[in-house]
């Protein structure tokens, strides 16, 4: 069965539904389990997942990258809140870094047409105005990936239909992406803390 390009999009916001369903599901199970207000249980449920788990993790960053079926957000908080803030902070760099590299080697290969399997040709047209000039593409690519909240995964596919060079987004991508992560994490940590305190957990 061959999907269109827009039933392609129909079918991710579809499954980022499902996906958002069952991380809420999921997080319901953690915290009856005890694993989020008990530090021993949290270190008692990783102990067999010492490997698989962080593997596993990095995998589902690579994917929520590529296909981006499950929230940023959620993910990344995932990893900081079962890893610890540093591990949790390499994991989803990790991940999210090799996702980006995936992105940019799919839409310099394929071109176009596939990335409209993903994103909507509105968006892609919106942002392909910002390529007009490449020095200028270059500067406003390398500061939406050091900023949080910017659309950096739409932006990576933009810039493998560029003429940057693999190398210049190489380097962009891995000196300018562990900020922004080190921003949520610092974020999530503190806020989390401040959360507890406030309801005197």
């Amino acid at each position: 069965m061959h999907l269109s390009p827009k039933a392609s999009r129909r079918l991710i916001s579809i499954l980022t539904i499902v996906s958002i369903v069952l991380i809420c599901i999921l997080v319901f199970y953690w915290y009856k389990l005890g694993i989020f207000t008990n530090q021993a249980r949290m270190k008692e449920y990783l102990a067999n997942k010492k490997v698989i788990g962080p593997l596993f993790f990095i995998l589902i960053q690579i994917v929520q990258v590529v296909v981006p079926i499950i929230p940023g957000g959620v993910s990344l908080i995932g990893g900081v809140v079962f890893f610890g803030p540093w591990w949790g902070f390499v994991y989803n760099y990790v991940g999210i870094c090799i996702g980006s590299l995936i992105n940019f080697f799919l839409a310099r290969y394929y071109g176009r047409p596939f990335i409209l399997y993903i994103i909507s040709e509105e968006t892609l047209d919106k942002h392909l105005n910002w390529t007009k000039n490449q020095k200028r593409f270059d500067w406003i690519f390398a500061l939406c990936i050091l900023a949080p909240a910017a659309p950096d995964d739409v932006l990576c596919f933009v810039a493998g239909l560029t003429d940057m060079s693999f190398w210049k987004y190489f380097w962009i991508i891995i000196l300018c992406k562990p900020w922004t992560i080190a921003v949520y994490s610092l974020g999530l940590i503190y806020g989390s803390k401040f959360i507890m305190k406030l309801f005197g957990a």
